[in-house]
């Protein structure tokens, strides 16, 4: 069993009230309010005090126990037993309250007084009305706070070159501008706008388009122009739109390459449902031609993403979104 914390949310100690995001090496500035407590191990047990310790009748003396009356030394033996019970049974109750599992550790205190997890977190069960992160017709982005359905025929793999949560078509292909690289008919990818002081979900969508273009069909992460590169674009769409109950803005381009049929990229920003509401850009990249999916299904997808809890998401919310 790993010692590594994976990400999450934990519970801030320098903000009570409050979660913040783990990343897994380092604590972030996303926070929202803290989840209900949650009650954990048995109800104390109740000990019911004695009503009464004296025997019925005139107190008798006791042989052998220093001429005392037998019914208050006996008193006072009940009473001891009674106590020794009571203490171990508020033994027992603490010791289920503190936990006895030795699997995990407690959280310790981290940068800024705030909780460093140090628990490897294992089949912890998902909140009421939200989706488990294993549900494979839904992928779920913890630290954004939002699902986005996975259409038929798609996957969310484990592993992708660039780290950001990613939904993508099942089957590969060679890609036309370099063979020795796989390419897929589509991806659409949900990440926080980072390093950037824009705060205008319309002036970062327009911004992030040429990034998103480029990153599909003109160089890959390692630098490879897998469709040739781009020759030309056009414009298609740049309008606002709601996401998830929140103002968003989207721009989406019609980009031709030197190899293979090009394609349709668009960047949709708007604010997180939760926390600290940063802005989260979705990027969609979609093959043109034959084999890529209808243009519409970005509209789809975009109308079908839910705040996390949103009770469509759960049961499967990807379930009907057909390519």
């Amino acid at each position: 069993m790993s010692n590594v914390t994976p990400p999450g949310w934990y519970p801030d100690a320098a903000t009570p009230g409050t979660d913040r995001w783990w990343d897994g090496t380092a604590w972030t500035a996303h926070t929202r309010p803290a989840a209900a407590p949650q009650a954990f191990g048995p109800p104390e047990p109740v000990v019911a005090a004695p009503q009464d310790f004296r025997l019925p009748g005139p107190a008798a003396t006791a042989p052998g126990n220093g001429g005392a009356p037998a019914g208050r030394g006996t008193a006072r033996i009940v009473a001891l037993a009674v106590a020794g019970l009571i203490v171990v049974g508020a033994a027992v109750t603490g010791a289920v309250l503190l936990g006895g599992d030795d699997d995990g550790k407690r959280p310790e205190a981290g940068p800024g007084g705030s909780v460093t997890p140090t628990t490897t977190v294992t089949d912890t069960p998902s909140p009421t009305g939200s989706p488990a992160e294993d549900d494979p017709k839904v992928l779920v982005d913890q630290l954004n706070g939002i699902t986005l359905p996975i259409p038929d025929g798609w996957e969310k793999p484990d592993r992708t070159v660039e780290p950001v949560l990613t939904m993508r078509t099942v089957n590969s292909y060679a890609c036309p501008g370099s063979s020795s690289d796989f390419c897929y008919h589509a991806t659409v990818t949900s990440r926080t706008a980072s390093a950037t002081d824009i705060t205008s979900a319309e002036e970062l969508a327009e911004q992030d388009i040429a990034t998103a273009a480029d990153g599909a069909y003109e160089k890959n992460i390692v630098g490879n122009r897998i469709h040739g590169g781009i020759m030309s674009h056009k414009m298609l769409d740049s309008a606002s739109v709601s996401v998830a109950g929140r103002a968003g803005y989207q721009v989406r381009w019609r980009v031709d390459t030197a190899k293979g049929p090009g394609g349709y990229v668009q960047s949709l920003v708007f604010p997180s449902p939760t926390g600290s509401e940063s802005l989260i850009i979705v990027r969609y990249a979609f093959d043109a031609g034959p084999d890529g999916p209808p243009l519409s299904l970005m509209d789809t997808i975009t109308k079908a993403i839910r705040p996390i809890g949103d009770s469509a998401t759960s049961g499967g919310a990807g379930s009907s979104i057909a390519p």
